[in-house]
């Protein structure tokens, strides 16, 4: 009966290279995460508290962390073929830790997908009407949730018609809007709203997309080679950030705010209906995805329960559009913010394990030669665990640098040197069920 819901997607086994794809087809989804619609709203934040120079350092300077972010934990999912909160058993965290990622992650997901979900409503309202703002979020949601419970192939799909209708839609808009204003003043333009300054800038643009990068390794484990990730880490953030990014911050000095319904509305009237509805579902799905992932992980650690993938995915659909139905984007930049701390440090204790300390490596490359995962898994890290509440702390609360930066640093370098002083243990023991299973998941 589960299985008539959705797909299982390998959500907690390896994915064999039968079932890998071209670097082009993960390349355009992740292209379509960055250059989405809240990409398109953090422009328009930064346009309407920064000049254009500011913004695009700050663009500049979180597409970087989010590059380098995104490659490393990117290229352990494509190596090891599993998602994030599964190879966090084995790269630091144990089969608490990994519990414990995998419901953070899967709560801050439900949150973006309210957000996303949210954006979407308030432009139908005002574009189209018909339904109170809360029934476009459920609507929207609900469409969404749809796509996601058949998996990454009918994400795939998705991606080739809304990516390209977005870019095309956001064309027209930026250039039937910046048709009525001479550019040069635009980029010279003081900004409109109250200033935003460079480390604020650049934790918004850090923080609007460090989940996507810290959960790169459920799109890369599709990936075929290191190379494929690196290929499509570079075009899919690199482009996206300063596309999509500096259209924002134009067309909020052009239009003097940040209300991305009214910078669309300005521009291109009804169309804009499109524009909202392209650039949105392709970020909304995969944060439904990997929610979904996320919370599948937690369940079988805590509950010992193999939850079903696609019947998971649509309980927390219909929950994110109830939160984009309850006014969740009224909490957007504060919990960009936070975002930019919190999970920052979780791939610098990913990295560092993987690649430095190396203290369950082997069982991985053990596993991996039978196609299988490590038949057991740590139950606690202790070291891990209080780093991670350090490395948050440092970002959250140290004011020199960036947040985001200093979160990661700090979390790398505190679990090398734990690693190399031999206090990375592991606490118990725990039996990993699926490591049992030779077969692969059905599709």
């Amino acid at each position: 009966m589960a299985s008539s819901v959705g797909v299982d997607d390998y959500a907690l086994t390896r994915v064999p290279a039968s079932a890998r794809y071209s670097w082009w087809s993960v390349a355009v989804q992740r292209f379509g995460q960055v250059s989405a619609l809240s990409q398109f709203l953090l422009g328009a934040t930064l346009g309407f508290g920064m000049s254009f120079w500011s913004a695009f350092l700050a663009l500049t300077l979180g597409a970087v962390i989010l590059e380098v972010v995104a490659i490393f934990v990117g290229v352990i999912g494509v190596r090891e073929g599993l998602s994030t909160s599964m190879l966090a058993r084995w790269t630091g965290f144990g089969r608490a830790g990994s519990a414990l990622i995998g419901l953070v992650i899967g709560i801050s997901l439900i949150g973006w997908f309210g957000i996303q979900s949210a954006v979407s409503a308030q432009g139908l309202v005002a574009l189209v009407g018909g339904l109170p703002e809360w029934a476009w979020a459920l609507v929207f949601g609900l469409i969404v949730t749809a796509i996601v419970l058949r998996g990454f192939h009918s994400m795939a799909w998705t991606a080739y018609v809304t990516v390209p209708a977005f870019l095309i839609l956001v064309g027209w808009s930026i250039t039937s809007e910046l048709a009525r204003h001479d550019v040069g003043e635009l980029v010279s333009s003081a900004p409109a709203g109250p200033q935003l300054t460079l480390l604020q800038g650049t934790t918004l643009v850090a923080g609007g997309f460090i989940v996507g990068a810290v959960i790169t390794p459920d799109m890369t484990r599709f990936n075929r080679s290191v190379g494929d990730v690196v290929k499509q880490t570079l075009v899919g953030i690199t482009v996206g950030e300063y596309v999509i990014g500096l259209a924002g911050v134009l067309l909020a000095h052009a239009v003097r705010t940040a209300d991305i319904t009214a910078i669309v509305t300005s521009s291109v009237g009804w169309v804009g209906i499109l524009v909202i509805i392209a650039g949105t579902v392709k970020i909304n799905d995969w944060n439904l995805y990997s929610s979904g992932l996320g919370v599948v992980n937690f369940a079988g650690t805590v509950f010992g329960k193999r939850l079903h993938r696609g019947v998971v995915t649509g309980v927390i659909g219909v929950l994110g559009s109830v939160l984009a139905a309850a006014g969740i984007l009224d909490a957007f930049t504060e919990f960009l913010i936070v975002l930019g701390v919190a999970f920052p440090p979780i791939a610098g204790i990913m990295v560092a394990e993987y690649f430095i300390v190396r203290r369950w490596r082997g069982e991985l490359e053990a596993a991996k030669a039978a196609g299988a995962v490590p038949a057991s898994a740590p139950n606690w890290v202790p070291a891990t665990l209080l780093i991670w509440l350090v490395a948050a702390l440092v970002g959250r609360y140290v004011e020199a640098g960036l947040p985001s930066i200093n979160s990661l640093v700090v979390a790398f370098v505190l679990y090398v040197v734990a690693g190399k002083l031999g206090l990375v243990r592991g606490v118990g023991s725990g039996r990993t069920e699926q490591a049992q299973q030779s077969a692969p998941v059905t599709r």
